[in-house]
This record gives C-alpha cells, structure tokens and sequence, in this order.
C-alpha cells in the first residue's frame, strides 16, 4: 500500500487544479498575453506542484522510510538512500 493512498483524492484534486492551470497558460499563449502575466502563472504551477512533491515526501518519510527503519536490515538503509536522493532531485529542480 502506498503512503500516500489516504490523501489520494486530495492529492487528485491538485493535480486537477494544476493541470487546468496549464491549459489557461496554454490559452494565455494563443491569445498572446504579456509574458510577466505567463511567466506568473508558470510560477504559481511551480509552487503547487511543489506542495504536491513535499506532501507525497513527508508520506514516504512518515510511513515508508519509518517502517523500514523500524523493522532493520538493509531495507532500511536503502530506504533512507531512496528518500535522500529524492530529496536531492527536489532540491535541483
């Protein structure tokens, strides 16, 4: 079971959201809006799908990591690897 299943639906709505907001900024291009008001909207994308990737990490932490570290073994420390190099992705993006 994923982490995340129990804010499935929330984390659904988001994307929704998210995703009619890229269709308005596609919209924005055909009607050749001033780039500042784009570049706007490409931001506010940017920080929900931010929220979307520190929610679905602090799951993955809460639930997935903690168990593993819990339980011993290898699994635990390639846990621990598997979230720290997702991390370090979130961090270059």
């Amino acid at each position: 079971m994923a982490a995340y299943d129990m804010q499935k639906a929330d984390i659904a709505k988001r994307l929704a959201r998210i995703e009619g907001q890229v269709r308005g900024i596609a919209r924005m291009v055909d009607e050749n809006r001033y780039c500042i008001e784009i570049l706007d909207q490409v931001s506010a994308i940017t920080k929900a799908l931010q929220q979307v990737s520190l929610g679905l990490l602090h799951d993955h932490l809460g639930h997935c990591v903690a168990d593993a570290v819990h339980a011993g073994g290898p699994q635990a420390q390639d846990k621990i690897d598997e979230a720290t190099s997702a991390i370090a992705r979130l961090m270059r993006s």
